[in-house]
């Protein structure tokens, strides 16, 4: 894996968040699609990335509808869910940070 020193994209951010909701439960492309509203043009290429930085674990599953292709099912691994704590973490800050400000 990849040491990166800069923070997550807001859209990586969000997929992350996503898939941390539903921890240690897997999701398909579609339900983050859904949870993020990212666009697929946008999303898969997102988890292209983390995937290939083993910050996620990718699989085929069949489908349960007949005649319907494999999908693919993401869930986070180890790393992915130190990255997503850590992103979570960051974004109640901010959050909190900016509720400060406003009562200034």
């Amino acid at each position: 894996m990849l040491k990166r020193t800069r923070k997550p994209s807001p859209h990586t951010a969000a997929v992350l968040l996503a898939l941390l909701d539903v921890y240690p439960q897997p999701s398909y492309g579609y339900d983050l699609s859904q949870n993020t509203g990212l666009k697929s043009g946008t999303l898969y290429p997102i988890l292209q990335r983390l995937h290939e930085r083993g910050l996620l674990s990718a699989e085929w599953q069949d489908s349960p509808h007949e005649g319907k292709p494999p999908r693919h099912i993401y869930a986070l691994t180890a790393a992915g869910l130190d990255l997503a704590r850590q992103q979570r973490r960051e974004s109640a800050e901010a959050a909190a940070g900016a509720g400060r400000e406003a009562t200034v």
